[in-house]
């Protein structure tokens, strides 16, 4: 812990939950309130969609460069989804944090999982539907998965709740209401700003 309680320790932000149920939308609600947060940008192998930018979207890599970001050890985290890899990139983070800059990063529940057992020290939020049904409105209303795959984003949300003893706070992200989850986020911060002991991560 710093010998100066004055000056708090940058903290890295875990930002997790099931699929659809906001965690962009927070994120950049946080931006444009000016919530000074360096977020992480993750790499994938996944081609570039229209209207997407290199290194604010993704960082869009080939396979051979993702095995050597893998292979080096380059990653906090990573998965395979749908033929496609997905990692966050260690070094920007741990540039930010250096430079006394808090981080966030938004994962899925297994992502998260992996960074705790890298840093346990790090802030993990869980961001949680009002109720499964109104989970289950906002996929269908978002049109972007089948039938069938509108079942196991449900199943895999279901199952991925019952993760949530493995996070530090809970935010529940009503509809419309994406400024009360982003301000609540900003509470977190503040408190976790004020602890005696300080959170100290090392990757």
């Amino acid at each position: 812990m710093s010998s100066n309680p004055a000056v708090a320790r940058p903290l890295l932000i875990i930002l997790s939950g099931p699929s659809g149920v906001g965690k962009d939308a927070v994120i950049s609600e946080l931006e444009s309130r000016g919530c000074p947060l360096y977020h992480a940008t993750t790499a994938t192998t996944r081609p570039r969609r229209p209207g997407e930018s290199e290194g604010i979207d993704y960082y869009f890599v080939t396979q051979a460069r993702f095995r050597e970001m893998m292979e080096g050890q380059e990653l906090l985290e990573w998965a395979s989804v749908y033929g496609n890899c997905y990692g966050v990139p260690k070094k920007p983070i741990k540039e930010s944090l250096a430079a006394g800059r808090d981080v966030i990063v938004r994962v899925d529940v297994q992502g998260a999982a992996s960074i705790k057992a890298l840093a346990p020290e790090a802030v993990f939020i869980f961001l949680a539907p009002p109720s499964m049904e109104e989970l289950r409105q906002r996929l269908r209303r978002r049109a972007t998965e089948t039938a069938s795959d509108l079942r196991v984003r449900l199943k895999t949300a279901e199952e991925e709740m019952g993760r949530l003893p493995m996070f530090d706070y809970v935010v529940v992200n009503h509809q419309d209401q994406v400024g009360k989850a982003a301000a609540q986020i900003e509470a977190i911060i503040s408190a976790e700003k004020c602890r005696v002991k300080q959170r100290v991560v090392e990757l």
